[in-house]
């Protein structure tokens, strides 16, 4: 029936209104400090106690536990971050995606990010997910469970870091999860980047199947999908459309579980291209019960100042939260003045956060060129605290006012919604490479609690 109903509203659909801006008032914060480690597996072959080895010049191999400061890289003013690599554990790090977990109010699913970056870094960074419960009267957060994802029955069609061990524990050499979904069986679908593709796994994070993108009867393939291979020869490429590191950022659920909608974090390569085939992101759905794609697919629109889309999770039949933002981090305030360089005496930020911003979609309202409508959004960098909920504000001018809090990560890839008053958002921390919050210190694990009654409501 919701299906139905969906597709009525489609065809029904009028011409798109006027996008509105809403307040956001912060409600509650709680902080997992970045230093957070988990012990491998039961099971997992050696040398996983330390991670972070391949994250070097060259990707060459590095056994000295912390001889090797991170920092934000060039891009960002190559700021030291406090955390050396590589690290004893598997840290837990930023999330890059979440969901609550049924009938467990307050407790939500948590998708650790694929490791250090890309694929050649992470070879020794074990994939998992945790079920984590935010405090926030306290500020705290508890992490309640972690499920390393493996394949012990052989389903993946290629090869994996571990392939010829029995456990067949998951690496981010293997897949890039960013997006997950639990299903009513206990079951999870993930979507990832290197594909991209979908995974489904059961409870205890085992793969059930690994299902290839199909777009316009083409599989549709990033530049780290395993089917490639560098060629022979330098005049020839390979044939891929999505942008490396442009794979399912974030993929909602209907919510009977039926379709998944999975979306693109980047604008795919027109055919034959180097070229955005335009300013929007392919949004596919996808089948969970016949585990195949319906053939039909949408497109959400970026704003300008925008690159990339961080989550995306329903709160209803048809509307859906949308993380849409740009590739800066760190307060506008501290941005380095024209000319100047970030440096241990005088850091600054090159490149500051701007457009951090949480959007309520109807895909229920669908135009003629297939794009959702937006009906509003909320601004991150500009959430009221009148009470004083923040439990940190990092670095700011000298000038920031009290009684407004800022967001102000590069990467902020978790959105959902808590009830109908309350929406909650939390960061992927890029550990040890990202410093939003402060200049030079690694971000913490952040989860913000937003009373947004009236977005929510919005139609």
């Amino acid at each position: 029936m919701r299906r139905l109903l969906l597709a009525t509203a489609i065809l029904a659909a009028g011409p798109a209104l006027a996008d509105q801006r809403f307040e956001a008032t912060l409600a509650g914060h709680a902080v997992l400090p970045a230093a957070t480690f988990v012990a491998p597996p039961e099971g997992a072959p050696p040398g996983f106690a330390v991670s972070g080895r391949f994250t070097g010049a060259g990707n060459v191999r590095n056994e000295q536990v912390g001889s090797a400061p991170g920092d934000t890289g060039p891009a960002y003013g190559s700021r030291r971050t406090g955390l050396s690599l590589p690290f004893n554990g598997q840290p837990v790090q930023g999330f890059s995606g979440i969901k609550p977990v049924a009938n467990e109010p307050g407790a939500y699913w948590v998708l650790t990010d694929n490791g250090f970056g890309n694929r050649r870094n992470s070879a020794d960074a074990l994939l998992m997910f945790h079920k984590v419960r935010p405090d926030f009267r306290t500020g705290q957060v508890t992490v309640e469970r972690t499920i390393f994802l493996s394949d012990p029955n052989r389903v993946i069609p290629f090869p994996i870091v571990t392939d010829a061990t029995p456990t067949r524990v998951l690496t981010g050499a293997d897949f890039d999860p960013e997006s997950i979904q639990p299903m009513a069986d206990g079951s999870f679908w993930i979507g990832e980047e290197f594909g991209p593709f979908l995974i489904h796994v059961d409870a205890q994070g085992r793969v059930q199947r690994v299902v290839e993108t199909m777009l316009d009867g083409q599989p549709l393939r990033s530049p780290d999908n395993p089917a490639f291979s560098i060629p022979a020869t330098p005049t020839q490429g390979v044939p891929f459309r999505v942008r490396r590191s442009g794979g399912y950022e974030g993929m909602a659920a209907s919510p009977d579980g039926s379709r998944l909608y999975a979306l693109l974090e980047q604008p795919l390569y027109a055919p034959n291209s180097d070229q955005a085939e335009g300013a929007f992101l392919r949004m596919l759905e996808f089948d969970t019960a016949r585990a195949a794609w319906t053939g039909r697919t949408m497109r959400y629109r970026l704003e300008p100042g925008a690159t990339a889309i961080g989550d995306f999770n329903m709160i209803d039949d048809r509307r859906a939260l949308i993380i849409e933002r740009d590739n800066g981090e760190g307060d506008p305030g501290l941005a380095c003045a024209q000319g100047q360089t970030s440096s241990a005496e005088r850091p600054c930020t090159p490149a500051p956060a701007r457009h951090k911003r949480i959007y309520l979609v109807d895909l229920g309202d669908v135009d003629a060129d297939g794009f959702v409508r937006k009906i509003g959004h909320i601004d991150l960098m500009a959430i009221r605290d009148p009470n004083g909920v923040a439990r940190q504000r990092g670095d700011r001018p000298a000038n920031a006012p009290n009684d407004r809090f800022t967001f102000p990560f590069f990467t902020i890839e978790d959105v959902a919604m808590v009830d109908a008053d309350h929406i909650i958002v939390a960061n992927d921390n890029n550990l040890p490479f990202s410093a939003g919050r402060h200049l030079t210190r690694a971000d913490d694990n952040e989860f913000i609690l937003l009373r947004v009654p009236e977005f929510l409501r919005a139609r």
